[in-house]
């Protein structure tokens, strides 16, 4: 079992960049594939990136593809999500979520450990 906690968000103008943190409790982080979601009140939980245990491979959500990037540092037991060329559109709670499945999950059903998350906020 493990325990997520997401930190990093806040307010910033659109344009302007964040770094989103989700440090893990647990030794076996690094057994986990790793992804991140948002939601937006009334809206369902929408998928934004994910990778797999080693950092291999990584999936993007096309809504942010080329602005946004997973990464992970399996000894800090960590994975973060930079955010950049923010737009007002990326305003939501992110969550950061894992599962021991060896590929990453693109739906919200693939995860079966989830974080409080994090208010990101964009202004135009």
């Amino acid at each position: 079992q493990v325990q997520l906690a997401e930190s990093g968000g806040g307010w910033v103008q659109a344009g302007g960049s964040l770094r989103l943190s989700c440090a893990a409790s647990g030794r076996t982080f690094s057994a986990y594939t790793m992804g991140w979601f948002r939601q937006a009140p009334g809206k369902e939980r929408e998928f934004v990136a994910a990778i797999n245990w080693s950092g291999g491979v990584t999936y993007v959500a096309d809504s942010v593809k080329g602005r946004f990037t997973i990464s992970r540092v399996n000894p800090k037991n960590t994975v973060y999500l930079q955010m950049s060329s923010l737009k007002a559109e990326d305003t939501d709670v992110y969550y950061c979520a894992g599962d021991q499945r060896l590929v990453p999950g693109t739906e919200p059903y693939d995860y079966d450990y989830w974080g409080q998350g994090t208010q990101v906020t964009v202004s135009s």
